[in-house]
């Protein structure tokens, strides 16, 4: 299966599909010609202005008063790219590499940048072949684009870096030798349009909103299963008391829960409470405020991966080229933080009713075990999700808020978004491993309340999981058992 890179709006969703289906990418005829007028325009200003051009005829940063002759502009773009691959840290997934190569040949493709066609050629050539550069998750600020990271992405283009390839990290010279794809040697202004840009940030958005969106259908789902093996009550989950406070996320969740417990025994049988603890019927509120929270960070990262991010901006129909901001990731970097948020919310409300199910009320055992006492049951399952959504809470700093000065002060207000960016993740992931550990504790309790049944469409969900998980009778070593857990929503997260 084939992509085309177009001026057509690229969906996230298409992002995960393209990512999903080990899709290849090929440039539009529209998008070819696009690049190869705005490169032609670029060669003809550079041999007809007079007057200095930012980082293209002058260096970068606090640097550009510094004019450069004619003869250095290739060096001049290959030193920026060697000089800012100061990736550290642990490397970028795979995953979200191969998204990085797809949004940075996405963004050059509107002829707004000035790069050869073959430089954008060979990010897909990349991207098809499976060759990968070694990324690393630190050294953005993201201000003047993600620099440091894209520097690290774009080495191996030139030769240089390195790639994972088949399984292997090799060195980039090697694998390209092995295709017969020479060096790219950058012309003006190529090597800040590779490394300007917001492609580190947005492919880290793009992968957490993907994630994200099923972890929160799931939560959905685990959710109705722990309300009913709770003996909770399905009042609060009424289109009449959400309609009058119509928030489409918590409408969207009522309706969700309602529609998992349809067919349920436990959820019709009498209650003698009268209400639930909030990590029940508070369900709406919280995960609808998620899904709130998810369709508005998803529009703004739409935004952003379908728009050109290096700096400066070329128009060859109106004849200008404009040095601005657009590299700035500040519009993302705010979202992501909020998505943060919101994504450790859904974590905390979940490892909450693990505790109640714990906590021996409503005829469930403590600990849900038949002998507690010589059995810990679940007792530290709970403990586990308590610090998981703790490291959560401290993740949830907004890094955008803060700025140090780069570049002798010249870039003197920076986002921080690929701090937002990487955090999101992780927050993400813990996210995942808490509604884990709550459908593990959900499975137990549900089979605890034998012989009634919950809805038909949850009773199947159960078998399924018990084919992997088993019941626990007697205390067993917890961890496997929970990895399989995750592993199962990971497996099954396409409802």
């Amino acid at each position: 299966m084939t992509h085309y890179i177009s001026p057509s709006p690229l969906s996230i969703e298409r992002v995960g599909e393209i990512i999903d289906k080990g899709m290849r990418l090929e440039l539009s005829s529209e998008s070819k010609e696009l690049i190869e007028r705005c490169r032609r325009f670029l060669d003809d200003k550079i041999a007809s202005c007079e007057h200095p051009i930012y980082g293209i005829t002058t260096g970068f940063g606090s640097l550009c008063n510094i004019s450069i002759g004619e003869d250095d502009l290739t060096r001049l773009q290959e030193n920026l790219v060697k000089s800012h691959a100061c990736g550290l840290g642990e490397r970028v997934r795979t995953e979200i590499v191969r998204i990085m190569l797809l949004l940075k040949a996405e963004s050059l493709s509107f002829g707004n940048s000035g790069v050869q066609l073959g430089t954008v050629q060979r990010l897909l050539d990349f991207f098809n072949e499976g060759v990968t550069p070694v990324v690393y998750s630190q050294g953005s600020l993201g201000a003047s684009g993600d620099l440091a990271p894209l520097a690290n992405m774009c080495l191996p283009l030139l030769g240089l870096g390195q790639v994972e390839h088949r399984g292997k990290i090799r060195d980039a010279a090697d694998v390209l030798k092995e295709y017969g794809w020479e060096p790219v040697h950058l012309k003006s202004k190529e090597g800040l349009a590779l490394l300007n840009g917001t492609q580190f940030m947005s492919s880290h958005a793009v992968w957490a909103i993907l994630k994200a969106r099923k972890l929160s259908a799931l939560a959905d789902k685990i959710g109705a299963l722990s309300l009913d093996a709770f003996d909770g009550r399905i009042e609060p989950f009424g289109d009449e008391v959400n309609a009058v406070r119509p928030h489409p996320g918590q409408l969207a969740t009522a309706r969700a829960v309602r529609g998992w417990l349809e067919g349920s025994e436990l959820i019709r049988q009498p209650k003698k409470h009268v209400q639930d603890p909030y990590s029940f019927r508070c369900m709406p509120q919280v995960h609808g405020a998620v899904k709130d929270a998810l369709s508005y960070v998803g529009h703004v990262i739409e935004i952003e991966i379908n728009s050109p991010t290096d700096n400066p901006t070329i128009f060859p129909e109106e004849d200008i080229i404009v040095s601005a901001g657009n590299f700035h990731g500040e519009p993302i970097a705010i979202p992501m933080d909020y998505l943060a948020v919101a994504m450790a919310e859904l974590g905390s409300i979940s490892e909450r009713r693990i505790y109640k199910l714990i906590s021996g009320s409503r005829g469930l055992p403590s600990f849900l075990v038949a002998n507690p006492g010589v059995n810990s049951g679940f007792m530290i399952p709970q403990y586990a999700a308590a610090s998981v959504v703790n490291q959560s809470k401290g993740l949830c700093w907004p890094t955008s808020c803060d700025t140090i000065p780069s570049s002798q002060g010249q870039e003197d207000h920076v986002s921080m978004g690929a701090n937002s960016a990487t955090k999101l993740c992780r927050i993400v992931e813990n996210t995942e491993r808490i509604l884990g550990i709550e459908l593990f504790n959900a499975c137990q309790a549900l089979d605890l309340r034998r012989p009634l049944k919950t809805s038909p469409a949850l009773e199947e969900w159960h078998k399924a999981y018990r084919s992997e998980v088993p019941f626990i009778v007697n205390d067993e070593v917890m961890s496997p058992l929970i990895e399989r857990s995750i592993d199962f929503l990971r497996r099954h997260a396409d409802l």
